[in-house]
């Protein structure tokens, strides 16, 4: 057993300061709580930090349950940084809030369950990160303790429970075929010479559990009922730090521990992927609250970074190209939420005349929607080029040919966001914060760009050379 408790020192740094956060609130009045913002976003910078120095590790840890990869490393950063944004889009939100604190601790919380889902390399480990990831979720779904936010937090709750009793029976069953070994270098061995039938139902039971944590077909129902009930700042998160965690588990998962030619696990997450995309872009046609249009934007956006899980392990560019999309897909949609937050409306048409009122927001959120469609040279257009070029290679051609069309599809709704944006008429909000989110959303949005501008077609070779290393 290779025991190495700094192993895990960002963890620790997460569990630390989500326990020193809460004591902050709980001795502070409520016109200090912002206090215990602070501490929670120190605790999420000290966790990047302590990640940087180890990049390019490559080790499992605790009997191997924790896998120190290319993987873990990018769910180091890119969660906690995630997490980091949610704090600042949801400063004006929750600021002077008697349950101020509540709602960083539920925040780092969710990153610390994210993070352990992203390495878990144990069946045991993945179904304790799915609850300790889970939980805080439906916590901050019905943060704001109204009608809308209990029912949200209502429906993450049971789907969630209910996905959470097929992931325990999936690997109860799993570990069961491979002779009691629940470490995937193990259970992939163990499960080489196990009935095929037998493999494929324990598969289905866990995949249910991961499906709902990334907001995929089936486990998608939750989405866009949560994100429209719960605060903008808890949407931004339910959309963005689940599925980075998600994703990274479904492809660890698949890559090493279910051997294709027992399951055509494959072929099942491509057919995935593709319905997924579909419907997603299809339910946000008729949208006209934002929120349910970004809700049904990351259903689909999910379907298209399946595709990089359905090419795990048969593909060489498969684990960069989808880092890449993660990252994109992480600041293009918080940017999009940060709009959301600075310029509230339940309605598209709400936005009409944004670009005469507030040009940089009205530019921000141009960024980050056609960021989302793919538009270079933004982020979301890096990931789907790298994405598409690895499950091309992986031998998934006719799903990289439904991915492009929807992705034109896509391009319907986002602009009848735009449209009413940069027409004339309009009104002020009646809430939102005009004046740090509008900074937050303009900096993210910019940030979007550039790293889509650096990723793209020139360097592509280059970055994905550095990641596979």
């Amino acid at each position: 057993m290779n025991e190495r408790p700094l192993a895990l020192l960002p963890e620790l740094l997460l569990l630390a300061g989500a326990v020193t956060t809460l004591l902050t609130g709980a001795f502070l009045p409520r016109d200090r709580q912002w206090v215990a913002r602070l501490v929670a976003a120190g605790a999420l910078l000290a966790a990047v930090v302590a990640t940087l120095p180890a990049v390019g590790e490559r080790a499992t840890v605790y009997a191997h349950s924790y896998a120190l990869d290319a993987g873990t490393t990018a769910a180091r950063l890119l969660i906690p940084l995630a997490g980091l944004l949610v704090v600042g889009i949801a400063a004006s939100r929750v600021a002077g809030n008697r349950r101020e604190t509540e709602f960083y601790v539920l925040t780092l919380l969710a990153v610390l369950g994210a993070v352990l889902l992203a390495g878990a390399s144990d069946l045991l480990l993945l179904a304790v990160a799915y609850l300790l990831s889970s939980v805080p979720l439906a916590g901050l779904a019905g943060w704001g303790r109204d009608r809308r936010g209990a029912e949200a937090a209502l429906k993450v709750y049971l789907i969630g429970a209910l996905a959470g009793v097929g992931l325990l029976a999936g690997a109860a069953l799993l570990t069961a075929l491979g002779g009691g070994a629940s470490d995937y270098d193990r259970l992939a061995a163990g499960l080489a010479g196990a009935p095929s039938a037998a493999v494929a139902v324990g598969v289905v039971g866990v995949l249910a559990g991961l499906l709902f944590k990334i907001g995929a077909v089936p486990g998608h129902f939750w989405v866009p009922d949560a994100v429209q009930g719960a605060s903008v700042p808890a949407g931004a998160l339910l959309t963005t730090v689940p599925k980075l965690g998600g994703l990274l588990a479904a492809y660890r998962l698949f890559a090493v521990a279910v051997p294709a030619e027992v399951v055509d696990w494959p072929l099942l997450v491509a057919v995935l992927a593709a319905v997924t995309m579909t419907l997603g872009n299809f339910a946000a046609f008729g949208q006209a609250d934002p929120r349910r249009l970004l809700a049904y934007s990351t259903v689909a956006q999910v379907g298209y970074l399946l595709m990089a899980v359905a090419v795990a392990g048969r593909a060489e560019r498969a684990l960069p190209a989808l880092l890449v999309y993660l990252a994109g897909y992480a600041v293009t949609n918080l940017g999009a939420f940060a709009v959301l937050a600075a310029e509230p409306h339940d309605t598209l048409d709400g936005y009409r005349g944004l670009a005469r009122r507030r040009p940089w927001l009205a530019g921000a959120l141009a960024i980050c929607l056609l960021g989302l469609v793919g538009t270079p040279p933004t982020a979301v257009f890096a990931g789907k080029l790298t994405v598409f070029t690895a499950a091309w290679d992986g031998g998934l051609a006719w799903l990289v040919v439904v991915a492009a069309v929807n992705t034109v599809a896509s391009l319907f709704y986002y602009l009848r966001w735009l449209a009413p944006a940069y027409t004339r008429g309009g009104r002020w909000p009646t809430g939102g914060d005009r004046n740090g989110t509008v900074a937050i959303a303009g900096a993210v949005a910019a940030g979007a760009a550039l790293f889509g501008a650096a990723v793209a077609v020139p360097w592509y070779p280059l970055v994905t050379q550095a990641l596979a290393r």
